[in-house]
């Protein structure tokens, strides 16, 4: 029996975008970033993002030449529309899906990208069946909410995150699906991203965060957030 998204989902992300935005074209720098470091020596020639949202992260891959054949899929419409309003290069096509089935066949793409969404997922590991289904190498980013200070209860929050990870219950997430984690980094926001939402005190928010990641990398994702990318191997590339 299919898994399907709760109607309420589906209207809230359907209505969720209005747009390209400034914000998620600055965040999705770091993003790319992140899949080009990890990425670059495994073929990547079709590319595969699910849950794209505007499409920031693709126009950003086009414009670095990442991916000869690009796609998208989206649960939401307005995502969809700002998808199709960018006109991004290699973009074959962006279609809709319920959040879980993959309308693709398997092992179709060398690289699926899962980025910033697996936190939202009601069922994740449905989703990530079906993501090594269909490539041979799945990346995935998360942000690392499990810190010291997440509360004992479970509170609502307006970005709509549901799964609040760590580096270590990401990873055994994934492994528990069959993946091979290939490598593992652990990051911090860019100064660009700090400045835009904290202004120049994010500059000292920066530097404190870069200095203690790289000082006592064990530690400092316990004292704050962090964003942890994955590239996996699916099982059955050999």
């Amino acid at each position: 029996m299919s898994t399907k998204l709760r109607p309420q989902l589906q209207q809230h992300y359907d209505e969720y975008y209005d747009g390209a935005s400034a914000w998620r074209t600055l965040s999705a720098a770091g993003k790319v970033e992140n899949i080009v470091r990890l990425c670059a020596t495994i073929p990547h020639r079709t590319v595969l993002e699910v849950g794209a949202g505007e499409g920031a992260i693709l126009q950003r891959l086009a414009e670095l030449g990442f991916g000869e054949h690009l796609y998208a899929v989206e649960i939401s419409a307005s995502a969809l529309a700002a998808i199709q309003g960018r006109a991004i290069p290699n973009l074959v096509e962006a279609r809709a899906f319920d959040g879980y089935a993959l309308p693709y066949a398997d092992r179709q793409f060398d690289l699926v990208i899962l980025s910033h969404v697996l936190e939202h997922v009601e069922h994740p590991r449905q989703l990530l069946y079906e993501l090594a289904r269909v490539a041979d190498y799945v990346f995935i980013e998360v942000p690392l909410e499990d810190t010291l200070r997440l509360p004992v209860n479970y509170v609502p929050n307006a970005v709509g995150h549901i799964n609040l990870y760590s580096a270590r219950t990401v990873r055994h997430l994934l492994q528990t699906c069959g993946l091979e984690v290939v490598n593992q980094t652990v990051t911090n926001l860019s100064l660009d991203v700090h400045t835009y939402v904290w202004g120049q005190r994010g500059r000292l928010r920066y530097v404190v965060r870069e200095a203690a990641l790289r000082l006592a990398p064990g530690l400092a994702p316990r004292l704050w957030t962090y964003h942890s990318a994955l590239l996996c191997r699916s099982p059955h590339k050999e």
